[in-house]
């Protein structure tokens, strides 16, 4: 329990809605730990993280990009509902125990973006903004490819970015 806590909490960033910093670490999740007995999902996570990395454009940064884990940011002072953040969380990549979690915050935050995510990655999605990726083919790909670069314009459009 405290595992799925710590990553969570690790996923979401700090209270005040801004990256983190230099000085917090985050706590590296071993490949291993959660991907035993399932090789694939590294080779998933491999893939998956090629495409998140091309979005790092503008204010989006790359958080944490080890032990299963990647995280991006944009780091443009924003204001959100009256509230000065220092920057909003954008997407994630997480190996978790029998899946890759793909986690794509543009999808909260705006409701129109679920209604154009093509039907095999939507039946993926778990929750809010979680996608549960356990097989990925080229029709897959370009469906992550294609939601990410929404989630931008999405954020572009709010100045977020």
């Amino acid at each position: 329990m405290a595992k799925t806590k710590e990553a969570t909490k690790n996923i979401a960033g700090p209270k005040t809605g801004s990256p983190k910093s230099s000085n917090e670490e985050i706590k590296p999740i071993k490949y291993e730990d959660k991907s035993e007995g399932q090789p694939e999902l590294v080779a998933i996570f491999k893939e998956l993280r090629t495409i998140l990395l091309q979005q790092v454009q503008g204010n989006l940064t790359v958080q944490g990009d080890s032990g299963g884990q990647v995280h991006l940011y944009s780091i443009k002072p924003v204001e959100i509902m009256g509230k000065k953040r220092g920057g909003v969380y954008f997407a994630s990549l997480l190996v978790q125990k029998g899946y890759v979690g793909f986690y794509l915050m543009p999808v909260y935050v705006d409701s129109f973006l679920k209604q154009s995510i093509e039907p095999e990655l939507l039946k993926l999605l778990k929750g809010k903004s979680c996608f549960h990726i356990k097989k990925l083919d080229d029709i897959l790909k370009s469906q992550v490819q294609k939601a990410l670069q929404e989630g931008y314009d999405c954020y572009a459009k709010k100045g977020w970015v």
